[in-house]
Parts: C-alpha cells; structure tokens; sequence
C-alpha cells in the first residue's frame, strides 16, 4: 500500500506549517497545558453534545412512559363506555327529561335546566367542578345527552354559564 498524503490548498498549507512551527517552539511545559485544556475543552464539548442529552433522556423518560399509559388507560376507559352508550337503547324524550330534571335539582338553586324538543339548556352559576362532572355523568348515561355547546367560565365560587345537550335519541 503506498503512503498517500492529502494535499491541502496553499493558504492551509501555510496555516499548518506556522502552527507546526509556533508547537515546536513552545517550551514542553506549556505545550502539556495547550495539550490539557485542549483535552478538557474536548470532553466539555463531548460531555455537552452526546452524553448530557442521552442521560437527560434516560431520566426522563419513565416518568413520560408512565404518563403516557396513564392516558392510554383513560382514553380505552373512554372508548369502552363510549361503545356502551352507543350499543345502548335510545332513552324516550319524556325520560331524558325526566333524568336531566332530576340531575340539576342535585344541583340546587346553583343549576336550571329548560328543555325544547331535542335540546336541553342548562344554566349554572357557582357549581363546583365535582357537581358538573356529576351532572354531566348522570346526563350522559341516565338521559343518553351529549353535550353540543358549552360556554363556562370558572369563578372562585365555581363555574357558571351554559351548557346545550341533545336528548331523546336526535343526532
């Protein structure tokens, strides 16, 4: 195999030769300290660039693994009731407005709910975040509702504002 060297343009030639030649003149004392931070510069820019993100990830990513399956549980959770309701028989619009009546009277003097053909209107001011996950609950599975529009906004005494749902079996 011969011995092939890469030629390099003129001006690097130059460059090279002149930082050869300053090397050679410094005292070895000073070339080991060149030689030392070079090395430490070196793993600085090595520790920086490939390990720190590596191990960043490698601590971080149990916590979004867990995260993550967490939601994927919620959401097949969601997905198993949601094929539940659908299977479910339509409930008559009489019942569903019976079952949403009897929702919001759990909510007191807090909820009011008036009722047009297929839509339901339900006024709220200070419900508390539990009720409303309840109401919704009890409307969804007692009423077979599903909310169409929603305009709340959260107080310090709880949410208030509207919420459309469709009974009665309407799409």
């Amino acid at each position: 195999m011969k011995n092939q060297s890469v030629k390099l343009p003129a001006p690097l030639t130059a460059l090279r030769t002149e930082a050869l030649t300053r090397w050679g003149a410094l005292p070895a004392r000073e070339r080991l300290g060149v030689t030392l931070a070079a090395t430490v510069i070196g793993i600085a820019v090595l520790w920086m660039i490939a390990v720190a993100p590596a191990l960043r990830t490698l601590r971080e990513t149990p916590a979004q693994i867990d995260a993550l399956d967490l939601q994927l549980q919620s959401m097949q959770r969601l997905a198993v009731e949601a094929r539940e309701l659908r299977g479910a028989a339509p409930v008559p619009a009489m019942q569903a407005a019976a079952a949403l009546k009897s929702a919001t009277d759990r909510l007191g003097d807090k909820g009011r709910i008036t009722v047009q053909g297929d839509r339901a209107t339900l006024t709220l001011s200070g419900v508390t975040g539990a009720a409303l996950r309840s109401w919704l609950t009890e409307a969804r599975s007692g009423a077979r509702a599903r909310p169409t529009e929603a305009q709340l906004t959260r107080g310090p005494q709880g949410y208030a504002g509207t919420i459309i749902v469709t009974i009665g079996g309407a799409q």
